[in-house]
């Protein structure tokens, strides 16, 4: 029994480097109109495994961009700010909050510090709710500036603001995964394996 299912295996995993037929299909990946966005870049390209831009809306493709530059910007945050607070950094009058998800347990702390949460969430909603293109004016999907802020942007060659939209997306990107690894090595308790202080 044992040896057949070792050789099940072994025939398994080399039927994973045979070589495979090439069949000419079209591919959404590379032929959709879609690819030379901003965050198509090496070594996937377009990458839209699901298929939801194959139908080349770019009305949709920039609302699901805005959404994917929002949650980068706040995993960005979430990232620094988990290691500043894993790094013993508090608040005055908050030294006694825990790190990582023992913060969301403030039952033994006074009611002003339990306050804080959900004035962090009001604020992050009124942010969310008022955060959007108000005059038109944005220059592209995610641009909240609306003709008030600008520190030298629109100075800038179009190649410049182009790399700065793709390093922001990239690492926005990296930090969406970055702060689920956090999470879910938190929870397992294996924090100190991946080099991190476990709360």
């Amino acid at each position: 029994m044992m040896k057949s299912a070792l050789f099940a295996s072994l025939l398994a995993s080399a039927a994973a480097f045979a070589p495979v037929s090439k069949t000419s299909s079209s591919s959404v990946t590379l032929n959709n109109a879609l690819s030379n966005e901003i965050g198509a870049q090496m070594p996937l390209g377009f990458f839209d495994p699901l298929g939801i831009c194959q139908d080349e809306d770019k009305a949709k493709f920039d609302r699901l961009r805005e959404y994917e530059i929002r949650h980068g910007r706040a995993a960005m945050l979430a990232v620094v700010g988990w290691l500043t607070t894993a790094a013993g950094v508090r608040l005055p009058g908050m030294e006694e909050v825990g790190a990582g998800f023992k913060a969301l347990d403030m039952s033994s702390l006074p009611t002003d510090i339990r306050g804080t949460l959900p004035l962090t969430l009001g604020t992050i909603f009124f942010l969310t709710v008022f955060m959007q293109d108000a005059t038109g004016e944005n220059d592209f999907a995610g641009d909240y500036r609306n003709g008030f802020i600008d520190f030298g942007w629109d100075k800038q060659s179009d190649s410049w603001k182009e790399r700065k939209r793709a390093i922001e997306l990239n690492n926005g990107r990296a930090a969406q995964m970055g702060i689920l690894g956090i999470m879910v090595h938190e929870q397992l308790g294996n924090l100190n394996a991946i080099g991190l202080p476990q709360p």
